[in-house]
């Protein structure tokens, strides 16, 4: 085998074991890219500019002109020095770019998933479109997205990162604590625009504008993906 096929042996590994990961994957913003590089975080890089709809064409770990044109194009875009290279500053931009549009495309997804299920009725202990409770259907629905969260509520509120009501993003879990007794006892999905989506005893799968009831009810809020 020649060294070039073995190079090219070699990155083709890299990509067919790190594909899973890419989603997760990050760009390390300690090492220079440029015309010329090769290897593991090229195939990062040229991953996250196709998805931002940059069009390196395949990821195949190899930094060249094409690859170049489209780092130029982001950082035009950005308004970054447009040198062609991915130092720190060009690196940091494109994974915040990044992870930002995962996540938001994650959490059409899964609203879209909670959406389906408007109208089923509540059920005490559901977690099946048969009837849901509300954790139960917060479980269920995430699971169709492959997310894996506890059963019920006050162990859901333990997932993931904390984060303030003045800081919600759609796709984020909101507790709230209805008996008031210092405990969470119903959660739902913030679906954005001040509205969340959850399986109420009353109205089963629905969306509720988050009014006075609801602030006053309010207990914490989790990011879980």
């Amino acid at each position: 085998m020649t060294k070039k096929l073995t190079v090219l042996f070699v990155l083709a590994t890299f990509f067919v074991l790190g594909l899973a990961q890419t989603a997760q994957a990050a760009l390390l913003s300690g090492t220079l890219l440029k015309i010329g590089s090769t290897g593991a975080n090229v195939v990062q890089l040229q991953t996250e500019l196709n998805y931002l709809g940059y069009n390196v064409g395949a990821t195949d770990g190899v930094f060249g002109v094409k690859t170049q044109a489209e780092v130029i194009a982001f950082q035009t875009a950005k308004s970054l020095s447009v040198d062609g290279k991915v130092g720190s500053i060009t690196a940091n931009s494109l994974n915040s770019a990044y992870s930002a549009k995962l996540h938001s495309d994650s959490a059409n997804t899964i609203i879209a998933t909670a959406e389906k299920y408007i109208g089923v009725p509540y059920q005490w202990g559901g977690e099946s479109p048969t009837g849901f409770d509300c954790s139960g259907f917060v479980q269920y629905v995430f699971a169709q997205n492959g997310i894996t969260l506890p059963r019920v509520s006050v162990d859901q509120s333990t997932v993931g990162t904390p984060i303030s009501f003045n800081n919600l993003q759609p796709g984020d879990l909101i507790f709230f604590s209805i008996e008031n007794k210092g405990t969470v006892d119903h959660v739902g999905i913030y679906i954005g625009n001040g509205q969340f989506i959850n399986a109420s005893s009353s109205l089963g799968v629905t969306i509720y504008p988050i009014g006075p009831y609801w602030e006053s009810v309010e207990f914490s809020a989790r990011r879980v993906f």
